[in-house]
């Protein structure tokens, strides 16, 4: 039988860590959550002010990237080229809009982070800096 890896509570805790750093090294009020490959929450993290909306934001973009596997600027980026995509996944659970990476570790998805709070491409600086932790 395969053995895989998965996402560790040190690991959740590392990529928070970095990732919680770019954004407070640019004063950026953001919402990070990650899921593990099934798309589950594992952690969501409020960066600066309470109250920043995007919980649910960050939590649909890591959960399309863990699931599809791929970065959800690529699925935005498809929605333009053929709009009837949208409807292919649930867009109230999956969102295709910048700012969320699929956690890949030994070739494997492992999760997903997605960031919200500011513009879609600042949204995803602070998620690839999160993903420096598991290189």
């Amino acid at each position: 039988m395969r053995t895989r890896p998965t996402l560790e509570t040190s690991d959740i805790a590392n990529i928070i860590a970095h990732a919680k750093a770019e954004a407070q090294k640019n004063a950026w009020n953001v919402s990070i959550a990650i899921v593990n490959d099934s798309g589950n929450v594992v952690h969501v993290e409020i960066v600066g002010e309470p109250g920043v909306p995007g919980g649910e934001v960050a939590l649909a973009k890591a959960r399309a990237a863990a699931l599809t596997k791929r970065p959800t600027k690529e699925l935005e980026e498809r929605m333009k080229d053929r709009p009837g995509f949208v409807n292919f996944l649930n867009p109230a659970n999956l969102l295709q809009v910048q700012g969320g990476l699929p956690i890949i570790y030994k070739d494997e998805c492992v999760g997903g982070i997605g960031v919200s709070g500011r513009p879609s491409h600042e949204d995803e600086i602070v998620a690839r800096a999160g993903l420096v932790a598991i290189g």
